[in-house]
C-alpha cells in the first residue's frame, strides 16, 4: 500500500525493545528545559559579578566628601530637592482646597465630577506622594550619591 511512497516517508513501526532504549538515551523535556534554565542562570551571574566589580572600582577610587557639596551638580539636586519637598504639598493642597471650596457652588453634575477628581489627585499627588518621595530622596541623596551624606540634603 505504501510502497510508491520514497523511503524516508514510509512508516515503520519500532519494537518494544527499540523504543524504551531510546527514552533512555534521549532526556526528558523537563530535565532539558532545567539544565538550560541552570546554565543560563550561571552565565548571568557570572556577568553581574564581573560587571559589578569592573564597575564599581572607579567609584570606590573617586575622593567622596565636601568636595561634591561645592559642585553646580549638589546645588541643582539640591533645587530639585525643595521643589519637591515644598512645591507638591503646596500646589497639591492648593488645588484640594480650591476644588472642595468650588464643588458646592456648581451646578453642573459633569464639572463637579471633574473637580471631584482635581480634589482627589491634589489630596494623593500634593499631601500623599510629595512627602514620600521626600524621604525618598533624602535617603538616595545621604546613601548612594557619592559625598551626599557630607552635604547633610
Amino acid at each position: 500500500m505504501a510502497e510508491w511512497l520514497p523511503v524516508a516517508t514510509r512508516y515503520h513501526p519500532m519494537s518494544e525493545n527499540q523504543h524504551s532504549s531510546t527514552e533512555e538515551e534521549q532526556p526528558s523535556p523537563t530535565e532539558s528545559h532545567l539544565t538550560t534554565l541552570l546554565r543560563q542562570s550561571r552565565t548571568i551571574l557570572l556577568t553581574t559579578v564581573v560587571i559589578a566589580l569592573v564597575a564599581t572600582q572607579p567609584v570606590l577610587a573617586q575622593s567622596v566628601g565636601s568636595d561634591f557639596c561645592s559642585t553646580d551638580m549638589a546645588q541643582t539636586i539640591q533645587n530639585i530637592f525643595d521643589v519637591i519637598q515644598f512645591g507638591g504639598p503646596l500646589l497639591g493642597g492648593t488645588l484640594a482646597l480650591g476644588a472642595t471650596v468650588a464643588i458646592p457652588a456648581l451646578r453642573r453634575a459633569d464639572v463637579k465630577r471633574e473637580l471631584k477628581t482635581v480634589r482627589n489627585q491634589g489630596v494623593i499627588w500634593g499631601v500623599i506622594v510629595a512627602p514620600m518621595a521626600t524621604t525618598l530622596v533624602t535617603f538616595i541623596l545621604n546613601t548612594i550619591v557619592a559625598g551626599g551624606s557630607s552635604c547633610s540634603f
